[in-house]
């Protein structure tokens, strides 16, 4: 499956949970949630659109972040 990254503007618990339920909700998707670095991976065969307006539910800023999955060191 793609790895996505995107930053999302959580700031605490509520903000986490709110990322799960949503993401949850949507379906076919294996996520990890970096709160401190307001992060979320998420690994899904859905594009990035779909997943991209599946986070702006949450009500929190979000913007697509480049994953470093791939890139030369």
């Amino acid at each position: 499956m793609p790895k996505h990254e995107f930053s999302v503007d959580m700031t605490c618990e509520g903000c986490s949970n709110a990322v799960s339920r949503v993401l949850n909700k949507l379906g076919g998707v294996e996520f990890d949630t970096d709160l401190p670095n307001k992060k979320v991976s998420i690994n899904s065969e859905h594009s990035v659109d779909i997943l991209l307006g599946t986070l702006e539910k949450t009500g929190k800023a979000v913007s697509s972040a480049p994953s470093s999955e791939g890139l030369d060191p």
